[in-house]
């Protein structure tokens, strides 16, 4: 095996002064357009913005190491990709429709205490992302939770119940978010497919809200959340 030919080639030094020129203008090419969508984290782009952010890994990789591509062409592109980005940026603000397509919509994924089943299909998100979303900022059941919104940026944003408003609620941890085997009588029980709270009396039973045909039932907790 021939391990120059695998590293080097036909690499010169002149060449490989080039490349770090190269990379140096290009990254701070990406770090200014960075720096003018006035974003902080990749948490806070858009899918529109991190479709733009992609672009331009693409326009910038290849003059940094391809020899025959001038500079000049990516700072071209990239330009042309900022005055798209202000034009995009412009008719969002002007145009809700515009805005929708974009940046898509924020859903109301828990309301009242329970999911909102059409919201959790269309945010493409399983019940245990939502659950750790949740468990992140110290929710323990969906009793707790007057609102629960899924932002158009990905991140969960939360709304919770006073204290002394708490209700039963469906367990968000996995060692309470387990089916029930037997029914206590006068114990409140929480669907696991959506969250419903009932007095059931066979743990076989079918959810009223849901319907939900696995008839998966799990210990509602009324706790108050803890600060």
């Amino acid at each position: 095996m021939d391990w120059a030919s695998i590293f080097i080639h036909d690499t010169t030094w002149v060449f490989a002064i080039e490349i770090l020129i190269r990379v140096v203008v290009m990254f701070t090419l990406i770090i200014s357009f960075l720096r003018f969508t006035g974003k902080r984290g990749v948490r806070q782009l858009s899918i529109f913005e991190l479709t733009i952010i992609l672009s331009l890994g693409s326009i910038a990789g290849d003059p940094m190491f391809t020899e025959d591509l001038p500079i000049i062409q990516a700072v071209l592109i990239m330009s042309t990709v900022i005055v798209l980005y202000r034009v995009c940026t412009w008719a969002m603000m002007r145009f809700n429709p515009v805005e929708n397509l974009l940046e898509g919509k924020s859903l109301y994924i828990v309301e009242d205490g329970v999911l909102v089943m059409d919201k959790v299909k269309k945010g493409k998100m399983s019940h245990d992302e939502f659950f750790a979303e949740m468990r992140q900022q110290g929710v323990e059941h969906l009793g707790q939770v007057r609102t629960g919104l899924l932002e158009a940026d990905g991140n969960f944003s939360i709304l919770l119940y006073q204290p002394e408003k708490t209700r039963y609620g469906m367990p968000l941890f996995p060692k309470e978010y387990q089916a029930v085997e037997q029914i206590e009588a006068g114990t409140s029980y929480a669907c696991m497919h959506c969250g419903h709270v009932d007095h059931i009396t066979d743990q076989n039973q079918l959810c009223e809200r849901c319907e939900n045909s696995s008839k998966n039932w799990a210990k509602a907790l009324n706790c108050e959340i803890v600060r």
